[in-house]
């Protein structure tokens, strides 16, 4: 029996190769991955809308959201963007379960899982379309040993390599498959170990300490589900959290949102870092020598790999000090316009450092808060659209690294081949399309404008935009105190600023999450202009 199933998978994988190599060949990675979100988004939005939600039996018709919420629900689900026009509260267990699916499987770590499977297998069709044509061309006598070099057969226990013939592979084809097939697994061991023990230790506290257990009790939402839930969408930094005040409710936690906050840096800005220390401690740590000279490999020939998100040492190293200092930044600047605030009311000195430093953490990433974004200064408000504009892998570089060097020279050969310089320069830059959506999030919101200036204001419109666009998630929400006019009933809800926009500036917003999950494939644009 266990032969015939790697028998019956045959045609499945060379299938996936086939589709790989035509999609990475003819069509463009954006193209692909705008796929690969719309069709999760799909699924999502269908799931949502079959199983019944928790409020069923007692939920008034405007409480029930439309089916434009639940699809902007699942989208946001699925490109961590954590942007909501729903509270959490409404969502049943079992949809809270759909949720965590899709925030795992859009998260940044299991996307690249898979374009390394996916690489593996076009590595592996490789070498055997190559070990054909070499019994072809030199004769059968050659079969034996270049099928153990191509590993078609028993992994000796070291690398051998043949003498120079021209029957002899190369050696560094032969060990980059099994090297990209060791990064895949590492990934894969990433993701599990960091998942399961972050819901352990948040179960264990919320246990621990029955006053933060006791938020979750009274609202009926089982520890489990809440601890697996808020680990996820951490991890994946989307910055969901099951119930409807998010961190807010566990603000005087300082052990939790500690806990929380190294699961959100370990899902995103230090993801690199930490993966390249994870690879370099289980080499440290192999005692047979084939997997030794795998992690050598994968540590030396980072580029080669074909992994975003395998970085030189010194990138790793450069990447952490700038996470370091723009955390720093946010912190002084947030320490010293917000200590005395209302939001931080009650809280000692410890509990306001540790909640300061989880917003500046959450800023650029997961979107979580113990703080309402409303409350905050307007210069707290300006750094943090900045923090949200900037990529995940931003990094403070005097001199321009040799991979980036290198990796700019190889992607721009490619691209000279398949695209035409035409359709670069039609290309604008990120700024501007930030720039394009916010204008036309003000045209279809233009009534409300006039008519809730304190709520519909400019600076709001564009945190939304660039919360979006960043995939973070922050929202100065809605309330009902800063209507001008008390005209028609009004009820606080604790969803995002966009629950409140019409129907078009919510499709908008859809779009600005796409655009902002695909920002890393799309960061060529605008180069045919000249300032100056």
């Amino acid at each position: 029996m266990a032969p015939f199933l790697p028998c019956r998978l045959k045609p499945l994988t060379r299938t996936a190769v086939l589709l790989y190599r035509f999609l990475h060949q003819r069509v463009h990675p954006f193209c692909v991955q705008l796929c690969y979100f719309l069709s999760l988004s799909a699924v999502g939005f269908l799931l949502l809308k079959t199983i019944p939600p928790k409020w069923k039996s007692t939920a008034v018709p405007q409480q029930r959201p439309s089916d434009l919420d639940l699809f902007f629900t699942s989208v946001s689900a699925v490109t961590v963007s954590s942007m909501s026009t729903v509270e959490m509260e409404f969502f049943s267990n079992a949809q809270l379960v759909v949720l965590t699916v899709l925030m795992l499987v859009g998260a940044e770590p299991f996307t690249s899982l898979l374009g390394l499977l996916l690489r593996k297998l076009q590595l592996e069709e490789d070498q055997k379309e190559t070990s054909m044509t070499v019994i072809e061309e030199h004769g059968p006598e050659a079969t034996s040993s270049n099928h153990i070099e191509l590993g078609l057969m028993v992994w000796e226990p070291e690398i051998r390599v043949l003498a120079p013939t021209a029957a002899a592979p190369n050696k560094e084809d032969v060990v980059k498959p099994r090297a990209v097939r060791c990064l895949a697994l590492v990934v894969l061991g990433y993701i599990t170990v960091i998942n399961v023990m972050g819901s352990s230790l948040v179960l264990l506290y919320l246990v621990a300490v029955p006053s933060a257990g006791g938020v979750l009790t009274s609202k009926n939402i089982p520890l489990l589900t809440f601890s697996v839930f808020t680990v996820v969408s951490s991890f994946s930094n989307c910055g969901f959290v099951p119930n409807n005040e998010n961190m807010i409710a566990f603000r005087k936690h300082p052990g939790l949102l500690l806990l929380v906050a190294a699961v959100i840096l370990a899902g995103n800005t230090l993801y690199p870092p930490l993966l390249r220390s994870v690879i370099w401690a289980l080499g440290r740590a192999a005692k047979r020598r084939p997997a030794a000279t795998l992690f050598k490999y994968l540590l030396r020939k980072h580029v080669e790999v074909g992994s975003d998100h395998l970085l030189s040492a010194r990138r790793c190293v450069l990447l952490s000090l700038t996470v370091a200092g723009l955390l720093l930044v946010q912190l002084v600047l947030f320490c010293s316009m917000e200590w005395g605030s209302e939001g931080l009311e009650g809280m000692s000195a410890y509990q306001k450092l540790v909640g300061a430093v989880f917003m500046s953490v959450n800023s650029r990433h997961a979107g979580e808060f113990v703080v309402d974004i409303s409350s905050v200064s307007s210069a707290v408000l300006v750094l943090y659209v900045v923090m949200m504009y900037l990529p995940p892998y931003t990094t403070f570089m005097l001199v321009k690294h040799d991979d980036q060097e290198a990796k700019s020279v190889d992607v721009s050969g490619k691209e000279e081949k398949r695209r035409k310089a035409l359709m670069e320069s039609l290309v604008f830059s990120h700024l501007c399309y930030l720039a394009v959506f916010t204008i036309l999030v003000c045209i279809t919101e233009r009534e409300q404008l006039t008519r809730d200036p304190l709520n519909f204001n400019v600076l709001y419109i564009v945190i939304e935009v660039v919360s979006a666009y960043g995939n973070v998630g922050f929202s100065t929400g809605y309330s009902c105190a800063r209507r001008l006019r008390k005209d028609g009933e009004c009820r606080d809800m604790s969803y995002g600023f966009a629950g409140r926009w019409s129907s078009e500036g919510k499709l908008l917003l859809i779009c600005v999450m796409f655009f902002g999950r695909l920002k890393r494939v799309s960061m060529d644009g605008g180069k045919a202009w000249i300032l100056g």
